[in-house]
């Protein structure tokens, strides 16, 4: 059994303690402290349905139902009618990364203590997470406004008893299998949860599919963010491409901190001594085209947008998005559960990332186009006998046309639901997935440019480039083999998307 070695109260979760988190997964236990407090606010809801007060989704409908009042018997009806009706999602299921991320980030919204349920309720939400049993989620039906109602339905549904959850294979090597019903509790080992008032709305409103979404972009966007600064720089020694446009000078007169930040990151490739440099100091290139030279603006404003993302979404994981909220023995009615923030963010981290992918397509056609004349056309080694490249360009293109769609923002879209009440909807679970698909064409892109420069760098010695670069040409190979002569490339492209979708390529980065 792992020893505990993470406490969650609903404030104090961080970016970097949830990244150890899925790292290393430590056992997942609740704060003394905010036990206490969600004691307190489970005796609130208790006394207001004992008094027969009216308060919305403790002793009335939900939705366009608001105004109907349920007598204080059939109260714990109303929450299991909830949880099984709302189990309405479609498609296909969640990866279980990305459904541990919710039954944490459901715990810690609860564990704040606004929600009026039980600490049990996060017990067994914990011991599903911490016994690796992940709630089967679809990924579809969710609008994220009242909530990521559906799919949350379907995380409630395994905590009764009657929904559906993978576990871990006995065998490493086999995939994981399914469970139904109370076998799910089972294997968790607890017993189904006998919904209290209140308790089947506090688990089903919430941002945590939006969330969880919206946090898998970040942090595949800041891997992708470090894979096109070492591509840039790999790309700007295998054109014999200048190195002025990353002076430090010009990036301080800009006055803008990302940019001056991205540059410094290409120097720390290109400063020390490079043969390929050196023997194109005197070419009579003026400039290189804006893919390369405005480098560090582009993925300057890529880092802004990552820098603003971090502080929405660092602040949303310990958010409370549930309602109503319980302060004190005021039950009060709002609108936390609506997603437009992280929507937002999810939209406009799209767009940055779409932006590495596009810069990146058009390195690979620099790569090309012969602008280094010491490379034949599409990097061939018999030019016309051979197409080497040029039809890795045409694919590098096609992901970057998809992106353009899949860029549009989710967020600008809104259905109204449940009658007209929900007659604003933040669209922010789409906003993350399109993200998703953006982020799975940008590594791929990203990629063939990497393969590209890669071979450039090959087809240029004996002259070698810096001893940075020689690091991450010496990665690539040890993933993808030199080949001068036509083959096919899907394999090799397969693998460097993983490479550059991994941590592997940033450890390369000179720190500082």
């Amino acid at each position: 059994m792992r020893n505990p070695s993470l406490a969650i109260d609903g404030a104090s979760l961080t970016l970097e303690r949830l990244r150890r988190f899925e790292r290393e997964r430590p056992v997942v236990e609740l704060a003394a402290a905010a036990r206490a407090r969600m004691r307190d606010s489970e005796a609130t809801v208790v006394a207001t349905v004992n008094s027969g007060r009216t308060a919305y989704g403790i002793n009335t409908g939900f939705g366009a139902f608001a105004n109907r009042v349920i007598p204080a018997q059939k109260t714990r009806k109303l929450q299991l009618n909830l949880v099984r009706s709302h189990a309405c999602g479609v498609g296909e299921p969640l990866p279980a990364a990305l459904v541990r991320r919710m039954l944490l980030l459901k715990a810690n919204n609860l564990a704040a203590g606004f929600s009026g349920v039980r600490p049990l309720v996060v017990d067994t939400l914990l011991a599903l997470l911490n016994a690796d049993v992940l709630p089967v989620i679809p990924a579809q039906g969710s609008v994220g406004a009242s909530g990521d109602l559906a799919p949350l339905a379907h995380l409630a549904l395994a905590l009764i008893g009657e929904g559906e959850a993978t576990v871990p294979a006995a065998a490493a090597t086999a995939s994981r299998h399914t469970l139904t019903g109370i076998d799910v509790l089972h294997a968790a080992g607890v017993v189904p949860l006998e919904l209290q008032a209140k308790e089947g709305l506090a688990l089903l409103n919430g941002t945590q599919l939006s969330l969880s979404l919206a946090l898998d972009g970040l942090f595949r966007a800041e891997s992708l963010l470090d894979a096109s600064v070492i591509c840039c720089a790999m790309t700007v020694e295998g054109l014999a491409g200048s190195h002025a446009p990353f002076d430090d000078r010009i990036q301080q007169a800009s006055r803008l901190p990302g940019q001056v930040d991205a540059a410094r990151r290409i120097r720390s490739l290109l400063d020390s001594d490079s043969e390929i440099r050196r023997s194109h100091e005197h070419c009579e290139r003026v400039q290189d085209p804006y893919a390369v030279r405005c480098m560090p603006q582009v993925f300057g404003a890529v880092e802004h947008t990552l820098r603003h993302a971090r502080d929405v979404l660092g602040a949303a994981i310990n958010g409370v998005s549930d309602n109503p909220l319980i302060f004190g023995d005021d039950v009060l009615s709002g609108g936390n559960f609506h997603a437009e923030p992280i929507g937002f963010v999810s939209d406009f981290l799209a767009i940055a990332v779409a932006e590495l992918a596009s810069t990146s397509e058009r390195r690979i056609d620099l790569l090309d186009r012969r602008v280094n004349p010491n490379l034949n056309m599409f990097l061939t080694t018999e030019p016309g006998l051979e197409s080497g490249f040029m039809i890795a360009h045409v694919t590098a293109a096609a992901l970057v046309s998809e992106n353009k769609t899949y860029a549009h923002p989710a967020s600008v879209d809104s259905l109204p639901t449940s009658a007209g009440q929900e007659d604003h909807v933040s669209m922010a679970p789409w906003a993350g997935r399109k993200l998703a698909r953006i982020c799975d064409n940008t590594a791929r892109v990203l990629g063939i440019e990497l393969l590209a420069a890669a071979h450039a760098l090959d087809s240029l010695r004996p002259l070698t480039t810096t001893a940075e670069l020689q690091r991450v040409h010496a990665a690539v190979r040890a993933h993808v083999p030199y080949r001068p002569d036509d083959h096919r490339l899907d394999h090799d492209i397969a693998n460097l998307a993983r490479l550059v979708d991994s941590s592997e390529l940033t450890s390369l980065i000179p720190a500082g």
